[in-house]
């Protein structure tokens, strides 16, 4: 089976892309791997400090997943598997693509910022050429009634 892999972050755009993900998985039979990234920044204070700073964000994680989680299964009938990983972000998804041969299409939400796209997004699109597979960005400002149609 064929997985969209979608990140899960605190970006507006990130709820389009997980539509995205979920319908088209839907519609191909495929399934969902929501990857959520904790840079390791979050991290440098005394060891037991960090420990606990790492449980509640994974926590919080886990809440912020089961919330997509259920939409998913409720209605586009697809059960996502959740990843969490620690690192940088890019090093992080290129690493899980490699790592799951599974995984057949990168899912990305494009911000709407006039800065650009997103830091994600940008840094993405240096990989891309190399990605081993396709990535589909999906703008944040499309309506959910447009995403229906096109998937």
């Amino acid at each position: 089976m064929r997985k969209f892999l979608v990140v899960l972050d605190d970006s507006r755009e990130c709820l389009n892309a997980m539509r995205f993900a979920a319908m088209r998985a839907a519609k191909t039979e495929g399934g969902v791997q929501i990857l959520s990234v904790i840079p390791p920044d979050e991290f440098n204070h005394w060891i037991g400090v960090a420990d606990i700073m790492r449980e509640e964000a994974r926590e919080r994680i886990i809440v912020h997943f089961e919330v997509f989680a259920k939409w998913m299964r409720d209605r586009q009938g697809i059960d996502p598997e959740l990843v969490i990983r620690e690192g940088e972000p890019v090093n992080e998804i290129l690493s899980q693509i490699k790592e799951d041969p599974t995984i057949g299409v990168l899912v990305l939400g494009a911000g709407t910022e006039k800065n650009g796209p997103g830091p994600l997004v940008t840094a993405m699109m240096k990989q891309a050429g190399f990605l081993p597979i396709p990535m589909t960005l999906v703008p944040g400002e499309m309506s959910k009634d447009r995403l229906e149609s096109v998937t």
